[in-house]
């Protein structure tokens, strides 16, 4: 592909002079004429139709929403009696929500040889049985003791997931094609807090139904959703460009031929050390890591403690468990507006940090404005960092060539992930409830140095291309080489 934000050129071909203009935009255009054919553009809008709405956008999707809301189902249950069930205090919630991450961190290690050595979609199907029969258990939980163990294990086989979900949209799509994709991931998450909210509020209606409390009807009845979707996943889930799932024509054949050149990612098996020491040399590498552990201190608290939050403002419970629908239609609204204006023009670890800031200014209003509205008003305003988070992580797909480099990357930020989100909901102290002023103060900071980060991140990448485009090499490449953003002179970053 080469468009006007980034010119990919064939390898015979003389490159123009480098314009920080030609990093502005994403324009799609062809890379060459075999690929201008109308056959083979009629082909490829047929196979990108298979993909966005018949074998693998609506299973990553449906899978995405049931994994957010399955490890939010603690946020609602905090309203709906599971803490005077299980005489758990506010500190013991906290942890609740921070050892879901404990398991999500252990697991990132394993998770990276099975994800290079299993077939995804199976995989995946087994994950998704697993953590459903997991959450469906925490109904009988009588305990802290017990609802931690489950939460632990609920982290521990949820924590594939989303290695996976990068994976798979990496490389079935085009370069200029994921920031949707992802950007569909995450609005996923933003549906399932509005439904959720919706849902629970539903729930809560339950009290007492067969001698069960609102909050255990919730794990049973999410659990037994995902149980299911995990077993259509093991079976139907297309993790392959390649897939028989997909029934490709001849034409669609070389389409895909031409997409896995454009993408950058071949799917291997072979487990290459040289490319995770390439990725510890470099400063972005450390720059991605950090800015995603900072991105997730305010990710973990606030999946944990929203509904908490808001009834703080003086909301009944069933009422703050409502008033989480706006948040999810806002988390949506963000992320639409980030990937449309980064596929129109670009710039996407810049908007990244600018979706950060009005992330900075709601937490600014949780802190000082005392009008509950107002407060509300910064809740829904800090909701911007999942799309800021989300344009991240489209920079991370994009940028990382080399099958086992991009699955290093992407395991390193799982790490930081957790982290984050492990350490979030410690900093909520409950002797400073409602307001947690110290916690909000501490994720202003966090936003201030991740944009620091970002910016730092952009500069090494922007720099390589320019002296790319200005002394251009003429080496020819194999695609099926498996060759790194490093190794590959060709390789132009998209910012």
């Amino acid at each position: 592909m080469v468009n006007q934000s980034e010119e990919i050129h064939s390898f015979d071909e003389k490159k123009e002079p480098y314009n920080s203009s030609t990093f502005n935009n994403d324009i799609e255009e062809i890379p060459n004429n075999e690929e201008n054919s109308p056959e083979l553009i009629a082909a490829e809008k047929s196979l990108l139709w298979k993909l966005d709405f018949l074998y693998v956008m609506p299973c990553i999707a449906i899978l995405n929403f049931l994994q957010f809301f399955d490890k939010s189902a603690l946020n609602y249950s905090a309203l709906l009696g599971i803490k005077e069930d299980t005489n758990i205090t506010d500190s013991q919630f906290g942890w609740l929500g921070s050892i879901f991450y404990l398991g999500y961190l252990l697991y990132q290690v394993p998770n990276t040889f099975f994800l290079q050595r299993l077939p995804i979609g199976k995989y995946v199907g087994t994950l998704i049985v697993t953590w459903g029969v997991v959450l469906t258990v925490t109904c009988v939980g009588k305990n802290f003791s017990q609802l931690a163990a489950l939460r632990f294990l609920l982290g521990f086989f949820e924590a594939g997931i989303y290695p996976c979900c990068m994976m798979i949209i990496s490389s079935m799509y085009r370069r200029h094609e994921q920031a949707g994709r992802i950007g569909c991931v995450y609005i996923c998450n933003g549906l399932a807090m509005a439904v959720g909210g919706l849902v629970s509020y539903g729930i809560g209606h339950m009290m007492g139904v067969r001698g069960m409390n609102a909050w255990q009807w919730i794990m049973i009845i999410l659990g037994s959703v995902t149980i299911a979707f995990g077993i259509f996943c093991f079976f139907l889930l297309v993790d392959n460009p390649k897939s028989k799932f997909l029934r490709l024509t001849p034409d669609e054949k070389k389409v895909v031929e031409l997409r896995t050149i454009d993408n950058s990612t071949i799917i291997t098996r072979e487990i290459k050390f040289h490319h995770m020491l390439e990725a510890l040399k470099e400063p972005r590498y450390y720059c991605f890591i950090f800015a995603s552990l900072l991105y997730n201190l305010q990710n973990g608290a606030l999946n944990t403690f929203s509904s908490i939050i808001t009834a703080g403002f003086g909301f009944s419970n069933l009422n703050a468990i409502l008033l989480s629908v706006p948040s999810g239609v806002v988390d949506c609204i963000y992320i639409a507006f980030a990937v449309w204006y980064n596929r129109r023009y670009g710039q996407s670890l810049h908007l990244a940090s600018i979706l950060l800031v009005i992330a900075i200014v709601g937490l600014l209003l949780l802190v000082v404005i005392p009008v509950p509205q107002i407060k509300l008003l910064g809740l829904y305003m800090c909701w911007s960092f999942a799309a800021s988070y989300t344009l991240f992580l489209t920079s991370l797909t994009n940028n990382v060539s080399g099958y086992t480099k991009k699955i290093f990357y992407s395991s390193s930020v799982m790490v930081f992930y957790t982290f984050g989100n492990f350490a979030g909901p410690q900093m909520m102290v409950p002797s400073q409830k409602p307001l947690y002023l110290g916690g909000m103060i501490g994720y202003m900071a966090a936003d201030v140095v991740c944009i620091i980060l970002l910016q730092i991140a952009r500069y090494c990448m922007a720099k390589t291309n320019k002296q790319r485009l200005d002394n251009p090499s003429s080496e020819k490449v194999d695609v099926n080489d498996d060759l790194t953003d490093v190794e590959n002179p060709h390789f132009i970053y998209r910012l």
